[in-house]
């Protein structure tokens, strides 16, 4: 006998080496050439298992010898082998098997005809007809059970033969699978005739002839998708001939069912096939296990729930009485192609698919094929969405095969073409995997194996008949997890697939749907006046200009991306006037095509945020920005006050200067929010980029009425602008006021007096120049209010005040709470030497030294005062983002209240930010660094909440929305998904209990 190398049972993909060559050697394989058998042992995908069941098939039957002699035969048994230990198995078991693998399949797949399969599992049983068309097999019990299980693996056992012979398993799939649906039709309509044999030893032959029984096929086998092994999904429906009880026929007819599926699935020598399921009934495991079809139809039309009807898409009449199965079909399809006009129809199914998501165990959610995201389940559910929103309207994409139907909705436009190529072959590859995994012990599972060897094994699965291409786990593993990117992306972007055409590579005169299906569609996706996105669309893609034809490749996207935020509506006529004001542009409609960031950013603004929406129609050029992420990016302070140089230099008139600057800080503030929603800018960085706008309008505009006072009255004061609380910080938001301090010197030459009567006035005409409505008007303008409220005595002191004057009020009467608010002073605008001037004069002030009890009490007392009073009548505590509980103002007096305990001794702490104080904090272990995150995480949230809702709904407000809707909006661009509004609440509330409870710990010093 021929030696066979070590290395050749390797590279034939043996495992076990010294057991492959002890099985080569023994007696029952020594009529085989070994060198044949190794050589094709590499077509195996397990060639140790294809071995040991090659050598256990010739000892039992030593006939099959003669399969393995030629090397055509040869190959295709042992693929055959080493794919499926259960069929291996079957073939042991039953000889008649030999004659289906005798010889070797065609490459080329070609079915069974249905009508065969029919005819085989009838004849297995010896089923004769009786005089009213009812199949009745001439044996029953055990004998009949063994029969038809034995005929139906003979015929899986084929098809696996022909299958796994194919050169292109993955697109002969679906033939596979309509084969496997019809193979359990056919096993149906044996078992029901072993039914209807038993149920004449229970009740008269004549009784149960007069019975009729139809069964509806759903799932994956009404849609002839079946796999391998799966339950197949029945629903029965009976009906009678007369002269016979309508109670009596209800009873044969429960029995026959029963009969028909214990039948199939009941222990016996030939292994169950499948569980028969009938739980898609109507009322599920409560109802009835049949109903009349009259029965049915009142439960569809009074009872049923959304779900059932995306259920019945797929029903199909598959066994018994053909006339009634086809009543059946009739009288359940106008309702199901018209379930989509039900209320909530599209939001139960979405809700549904994220059901199958939440009960995956965690453990399975990465190795799931089917139900996992990018998985089967992803492309099942959005093909069904699409045929049940758009069927009503559109014939052609009413079938119930998964592949048919995607073929069918790209050639009718509901896919793009390249999408749908994508969608298929996805589809085809992991049905495929789940195939292959099935078959090798007929077992259910849509799980991939998670070791590495039964990986390998997998992935030489997966070939085609006569593909040696090397593979690994990790080839299999890379593809699989490609595949299910693809699908996961396809699956929320086809879901939402627009209207007038199917992709950007169609135009309009290639695919073009009617009104009514494109309203449809539009309320589909959210659109809550589909008419009136009609017309924007219409008005948008009309004619045949290069403009029209590419508003045609870009809407189908963005009416997506529309589609996905809280207001699509708004979305798309935010978009319609921005377009109207770009659209005849070179640039604007070739960036959306051609930048996909650009287009999605539009889109995400747009239908999130009406206040932003108003500020591009105002300021359109900006649109340019959202192509690339560096010019979103905030101007330097610098950059900006170079602007307003050139603005003050141009233009001679203090009015119109003084409106251009203002627009400038329009202009720049939706630059930040524009980088702000793409998520380019953290929270401490908006604050920063907007406070620097901020101090640069104040500069300009103090710049302008200065020089304009100047013209008038001569030079008498440098007035320095000295920000305080949050912009003294830098962390405001989005419409902030800014707490400023005003400090005046006189210049060489000037009394006292005449240079507070110059600083007067200027200040006073800066405060009102900063906010007050202009001619022109600037449309959708966030006005800054100044407030300077701080200054020493309050509202009862000078507006402005010389730098001695402060000077000597600061060494007399300062006061603890003024001490705590110049912790965060910060020079701001005007003359740069007196602003740092003034920073030396108060250093000492709030960092000259620490606190004592007497003033520790002072500050607890005051804390406690404004929490009393300050809080409005009737706000909630828990909701009021700047003065509520854990909210921002305890967390930025813990702050200070020991940066004035500490930073006399701590330089790190002479900072007036708040976040970068914490991290101080932290560092030097006054606090912990659980701590600081625990305050770091509240003040953050609070203060991108209360950006968001300026930002969402164009107000300012302090209080957490109460509303779902406005929460959704503020969840949205707070960065949570979809649905999530609730989410943010509970974040919100647990965050700040979480810094109150430290609050009150580390600044009041309770215990609890």
């Amino acid at each position: 006998m021929t030696e066979i190398s070590s290395r050749s049972l390797i590279n034939a993909g043996f495992s076990d080496v010294e057991r492959a060559k002890k099985f080569l050697d023994s007696t029952e394989l020594s009529t085989l050439d070994p060198e044949l058998i190794v050589k094709m042992m590499a077509h195996a995908p397990d060639p140790d298992q294809a071995l040991l069941l090659a050598l256990r098939l010739v000892d039992r039957h030593p006939q099959a010898a003669e399969i393995f002699l030629q090397a055509e035969s040869c190959q295709a048994l042992i693929r055959l082998l080493g794919s499926s230990a259960a069929l291996g198995e079957f073939l042991i078991r039953c000889e008649d098997a030999l004659q289906v693998v005798a010889q070797a399949p065609s490459t080329s797949f070609s079915n069974v005809p249905a009508d065969q399969l029919r005819n085989d599992m009838l004849a297995a049983v010896g089923a004769v007809q009786t005089p009213n068309g009812h199949w009745v097999a001439s044996c029953t019990g055990a004998e009949a059970r063994q029969k038809l299980r034995v005929s139906y693996r003979l015929a899986l056992l084929s098809l696996a033969y022909r299958d796994l012979g194919s050169a292109q398993p993955q697109w002969v799939m679906p033939q596979v699978a309509a084969e496997l649906a019809d193979m359990a039709a056919a096993a149906l309509e044996g078992a029901l005739a072993v039914a209807r044999a038993e149920a004449g030893e229970q009740y008269t032959p004549e009784q149960v002839d007069q019975v009729k029984l139809a069964v509806i096929g759903m799932g994956k086998c009404g849609a002839r998708e079946l796999n391998y092994i799966s339950d197949v999904d029945v629903i029965y429906v009976h009906g009678s001939l007369p002269g016979i009880e309508e109670d009596l026929a209800g009873a044969v007819a429960t029995v026959l069912c029963g009969n028909a599926a214990r039948a199939l699935m009941v222990p016996g020598p030939e292994p169950m096939l499948w569980e028969v399921d009938a739980n898609l009934r109507p009322e599920g495991k409560d109802g009835a296990l049949t109903r009349t079809l009259s029965s049915h139809e009142a439960y569809y039309r009074r009872w049923a729930h959304s779900w059932e009807f995306q259920a019945l898409l797929k029903a199909r009449a598959i066994a018994g009485d053909k006339e009634l199965g086809a009543a059946y079909e009739r009288m359940v399809s106008p309702m199901v192609w018209s379930s989509s006009e039900r209320d909530g129809f599209v939001e139960s199914v979405q809700a549904m698919r994220r059901r199958v998501n939440d009960n995956i165990s965690k453990d399975d959610v990465p190795w799931q094929i089917k139900l996992g995201p990018g998985g089967l389940r992803d492309v099942e559910f959005t093909v069904q969405l699409l045929q049940l929103v758009h069927g009503r309207v559109e014939p052609s994409i009413q079938v119930p095969t998964t592949t048919l139907a995607i073929h069918a909705m790209s050639e009718t436009g509901y896919i793009g073409r390249e999408d749908a190529t994508n969608f298929d072959g996805s589809y085809r590859f992991l049905r495929l995997l789940e195939h292959r995994i099935q078959l090798s012990q007929l077992r259910r599972t849509h799980l991939m194996p998670r070791n590495e060897n039964a990986q390998r094994v997998l992935a030489r699965a997966i070939r085609g008949a006569g593909d040696l291409q090397a593979t690994s786990p990790e080839k299999l593993l890379r593809r699989w997890n490609e595949t299910k990117r693809l699908v996961r992306s396809l699956h929320e972007r086809i879901f939402y697939r627009p209207l007038l055409v199917s992709s950007s590579n169609l135009s309009a005169d290639d695919v073009r749907l009617t009104a009514e299906s494109a309203q449809a569609r539009l309320r589909a996706l959210g659109y809550l006046d589909p008419k009136a996105a009609m017309r924007h669309i219409e008005a948008l893609t009309g004619g045949v200009s290069r403009r029209a034809a590419l508003q045609r490749q870009l809407l189908p996207v963005l009416l997506d991306w529309f589609a996905r935020g809280v207001d699509p509506d708004a979305g798309l006529l935010g978009f319609r006037r921005l377009s109207e004001s770009l659209g005849k542009t070179h640039w604007f409609l070739g960036m959306l095509r051609d930048t996909n960031a650009a287009a999605e950013r539009l889109s995400h603004l747009l239908s999130n945020t009406r206040f932003l929406t108003d500020l591009l129609a105002n300021e359109p050029a900006a649109a340019a920005w959202l192509g690339t992420d560096s010019s979103l990016m905030p101007l330097s302070r610098e950059s900006l006050a170079q602007q307003n140089t050139s603005i003050i230099q141009r233009t001679k008139a203090p009015e119109a200067a003084i409106r251009q600057i203002r627009l400038v800080r329009r202009r720049e503030i939706l630059r930040v929010a524009l980088a702000d929603g793409a998520g380019l800018l953290r929270v401490d960085q908006v604050g920063r980029a907007l406070s620097d706008i901020d101090g640069v309008m104040i500069d300009g505009i103090l710049t302008v009425l200065l020089a304009a006072d100047q013209a008038v009255h001569g030079e008498q004061a440098r007035i320095a602008v000295i920000a305080m609380g949050r912009q003294g910080g830098q962390e405001i938001g989005y419409g902030s006021d800014a707490d400023v301090l005003y400090v005046q010197r006189p210049v060489a030459g000037a009394t006292d007096q005449q240079a507070q009567e110059q600083a007067s006035r200027v200040v006073t005409e800066l405060m009102s120049w900063s906010s007050k409505p202009l001619k022109p008007a600037i449309p959708a303008e966030v006005k800054l209010k100044i407030d300077s409220d701080l200054r020493p005595e309050g509202r009862q002191g000078a507006l402005v005040r010389s730098f001695d004057s402060y000077a000597a009020y600061y060494e007399r009467w300062v006061e603890v709470w003024e001490r705590q608010a110049l912790q965060r002073a910060r020079p701001f605008a005007g003359d740069e030497q007196l602003g740092q001037d003034f920073m030396e004069l108060i250093e000492p002030i709030r960092y000259g030294r620490g606190l004592d009890e007497a003033e520790i009490k002072e500050i607890r007392k005051i804390k406690a005062r404004v929490e009393a009073e300050r809080l409005p009548r009737g706000a909630d505590p828990n909701r009021h983002l700047k003065l509520g509980r854990g909210s921002l103002s305890d967390v930025e007096w813990l702050v200070q209240f020991y940066q004035l305990r500490y930073a006399w001794k701590h330089h790190e702490l002479r900072t007036p930010s708040t976040l970068v104080a914490l991290d101080q904090l932290a560092a030097l272990e006054i606090i912990t660094e659980e701590q600081a995150e625990v305050l770091d995480i509240a003040w953050r949230l609070a203060t991108r909440i209360r950006s968001a809702e300026i930002i969402t709904s164009g107000r300012s407000s302090d209080v957490l929305p109460g509303s779902a809707r406005d929460m959704e909006a503020v969840a949205r661009w707070c960065g949570y998904e979809a649905n999530t509004g609730m989410e943010l609440e509970e974040d919100y509330l647990r965050a700040t209990r979480h810094s109150r409870a430290l609050f009150e710990q580390l600044f009041y010093g309770f215990e609890d």
